[in-house]
C-alpha cells in the first residue's frame, strides 16, 4: 500500500498543450481517430463474464491473478482516472500491456486493480513532434505490420508478435535487428506518463530527450528501466537518432528487403561432451570477433537453441537481410564457422529468400514450438555475456543437457546475439547500462501440468545456479559478464537462496545507472504508488 492511501487525490491531468513542446505536464493527445469513440473506461470484476478472459491475458499461466477489478483504458484521461481511484482507495496498481510479463509481476496477488492496456493500440505518424507515436497496447505485431505497410519502417523489437509495446519498450527491447540498428528504447524520444506526486495529484506528463526538458530525466528512465516504476506510460514517440528528415518513410529503420535464414541442426545422439564444447566455444567465438559496431557481422543475427538431449536436435540459426550486399556471404562463412572442429557433420538448411514481413509477424508461440499444447507455464533466467562462456561452464550446461534423471524435450539453454549497434551509446546515454555485451544466455524452461511445476523449477534453477557458480549463482559483473536483462525478469535474484553474489537484483538490471534510477523514483513517486517484485525502490 502507497503512503497516499488515505489521502483524498487532487484532480489534475495537467495544463497547457504547449507542454508537448516544452516537456511540462500536458493534456494528452487524441489516442484515436477523429469520430471513432475508444471504450471505457470499463470496469470488470469477478462478477462480470468476462473477467476470467482478463484473467488469462497473461501468457505464463503460472500465474494468474485474482485483482478486485481490471480496468480497461482506451485513453490518456481513463488512465488518469484509474490511477486517481485506485491511489484514493489505498489499492495496488498492476499495469498490462501485451501480457507477456514472465514472472508474476502483474498477477501477484497484492494488485488489486489492474490497467489494461488491450484498447489502447494505435500505430500513427505525428507530424507535430515528427515522430511515430504508439500506443502500449500495441502489440508487436501490429507494429511491424502497420509500419511495413504504411511507410515501409521497422523498429528493431523481439521476435515475438504477441509482446506488447509497453513492456518492450521500456525495458530496452531487443530483436534481430537491434545489432544493426539498437535497441527500441534508442529510438524513443519522448513518452508520455501518467504519474503521482507527493502531493498526491495525478497527471499525465510529457518528456522528451530534449535535455532542456524539465521532465528530461522521466524520459531517460524510461530507456531502459523497466515498466512499472515511475507510472503508467500511455505514448510513445520514436525516431531514429540524427535523422533530421521530416519525411516520415526516412525517420525509422528500413524494413529488411527480404528474410533469409540459413540453420546448422545436429543430432544429439551424434553429440559428444567434447563436441559439444568445441561448438559453443565456436559459436561464442565468432561473436567475440563480430559483434563490433558498424561491423559487417553486426548484420547478421543468431541464435542457438540447445534443448534436452529427448529433444533430438540442437539448433544453431543465422539471420540476414539478402539485399544487403554482401549477406549472404556473411551467413554463408558464418554457418560454415560453426562446424569447425566438432566433429558431428550437421545439417544445413537454408531457406529460400522470402518477404520480410510475413515470416516475421507468423513466428510460432515459444511453448508450441517446443511442443507444449496446453496453457503454457515457464521460468526464464538469463544473463547478458562480454565473452563466450568457459570450457568449464559449457561441460555444465551438457550435465544439465543431458542428465539421467529429468527429461523434459521443451527446457533449453539458449545462446542469442547481442552487440554491435546496441554498445554504440554510452552505458548512461540511456537507463539501459549494458552496453559492452555480445550475446544473452538463458536457461528457460516451459510446461503445461501444474503438477510438475517444482520439478522443472528446480532443473531450471539449478542449471543456471551451476553455470554461475563462480559469480555467486547469477551473472554478477565481472570480467565476462555484464548482468541481466530486466526484460526477462526473475524474482529470484531477490531471494538470497538463488542469489549468493552479494549483488542485488537491481544492481544486476541497472548496473551503475541505479543510482540516477532511484533519483528518478524518488522525484516522480514519492510515495511508491508504482511497485512490484523487482521495482527500483
Amino acid at each position: 500500500m502507497s503512503r497516499l492511501s488515505r489521502r483524498m487525490l487532487i484532480a489534475g491531468a495537467g495544463s497547457a498543450a504547449a507542454g508537448l513542446a516544452t516537456g511540462v505536464v500536458a493534456a494528452p493527445a487524441a489516442a484515436h481517430d477523429p469520430g471513432e469513440l475508444p471504450p471505457g473506461l470499463t470496469t470488470i470484476t469477478p462478477a462480470d463474464p468476462r473477467y476470467a478472459d482478463t484473467q488469462l491475458r497473461g501468457y505464463n499461466k503460472r500465474f494468474v491473478g485474482t485483482p478486485e477489478a481490471v480496468r480497461i483504458v482506451g485513453s490518456t484521461e481513463h488512465v488518469v482516472q484509474a490511477v486517481r481511484e485506485a491511489v484514493r482507495g489505498g489499492k495496488r496498481i498492476g499495469v498490462r500491456s501485451g501480457g507477456h510479463g514472465l514472472d508474476g509481476l502483474v498477477d501477484d496477488p497484492a494488485v488489486k486493480i489492474v490497467i489494461d492496456f488491450t484498447e489502447m493500440r494505435d500505430i500513427a505518424f505525428d507530424p507535430v513532434r515528427n515522430a511515430f507515436t504508439i500506443e502500449p497496447g500495441a502489440t508487436l505485431g501490429q507494429i511491424y505490420r502497420t509500419l511495413y505497410y504504411g511507410w515501409g519502417v521497422t523498429i528493431p523489437g523481439g521476435v515475438c508478435p504477441a509482446v506488447g509495446a509497453g513492456g518492450h519498450f521500456v525495458g530496452g527491447g531487443v530483436g534481430p535487428l537491434s545489432r544493426q540498428y539498437g535497441l527500441v528504447a534508442d529510438l524513443v524520444v519522448a513518452v508520455e506518463v501518467v504519474t503521482v506526486d507527493a502531493a498526491g495529484i495525478v497527471r499525465a506528463v510529457v518528456a522528451t530527450d530534449n535535455p532542456a526538458d524539465p521532465n528530461y530525466d522521466l524520459w531517460w528512465a524510461h530507456t531502459g528501466g523497466g515498466g512499472g516504476n515511475f507510472g503508467v506510460v500511455t505514448k510513445f514517440w520514436l525516431r531514429q537518432p540524427g535523422v533530421r528528415s521530416t519525411n516520415p518513410t526516412q525517420l525509422l529503420p528500413k524494413a529488411p528487403g527480404g528474410y533469409l535464414v540459413g540453420r546448422a541442426i545436429w543430432n544429439w545422439s551424434d553429440m559428444t561432451a567434447d563436441a559439444f564444447r568445441r561448438l559453443c566455444a565456436n559459436f561464442g567465438a565468432w561473436h567475440e570477433q563480430n559483434s563490433a559496431a558498424g561491423s559487417a557481422g553486426a548484420a547478421l543475427y543468431a541464435s542457438m537453441i540447445a534443448p534436452r538431449i529427448e529433444n533430438g536436435k540442437i539448433l544453431i540459426s543465422g539471420q540476414v537481410d539478402p539485399s544487403v550486399p554482401s549477406q549472404v556471404t556473411l551467413l554463408d562463412s558464418f554457418l560454415a564457422a560453426l562446424g569447425v572442429g566438432v566433429g558431428p557433420t550437421p545439417l544445413i538448411v537454408k531457406t529460400p529468400v522470402q518477404p520480410w514481413l510475413q515470416p516475421t509477424i507468423s513466428a510460432p508461440d515459444t511453448a508450441v514450438s517446443m511442443g507444449i499444447l496446453g496453457p503454457p507455464r515457464s521460468k526464464t533466467k538469463g544473463g547478458l555475456l562480454k565473452k563466450r562462456y568457459t570450457d568449464e561452464q559449457i561441460d555444465i550446461a551438457y550435465h544439465h543437457l543431458t542428465r539421467a534423471d529429468y527429461a523434459h524435450k521443451a527446457s533449453v539453454f539458449t545462446i542469442a546475439s547481442y552487440g554491435g549497434r546496441i554498445n554504440a551509446l554510452a552505458p548512461n546515454a540511456t537507463a539501459t547500462a549494458h552496453r559492452r555485451s555480445i550475446m544473452l544466455g538463458s536457461v528457460f524452461s516451459c510446461w503445461d501440468v501444474p503438477a510438475d511445476d517444482q520439478r522443472h523449477l528446480d532443473w531450471n534453477r539449478a542449471f543456471f545456479r551451476d553455470l554461475y557458480a563462480s559469480t555467486g549463482g547469477v551473472p554478477a559483473p565481472s570480467d565476462a559478464n555484464e548482468g541481466c536483462y530486466i526484460n526477462w525478469p526473475d524474482v529470484d535474484l531477490v531471494d538470497p537462496a538463488h542469489n549468493g553474489s552479494g549483488v542485488s537484483a537491481l544492481e544486476l538490471y541497472y548496473g551503475a545507472n541505479l543510482p540516477r534510477l532511484r533519483r528518478v523514483k524518488a522525484k516522480y513517486d514519492p510515495c511508491g504508488v508504482f511497485q512490484h517484485t523487482l521495482s527500483i525502490r
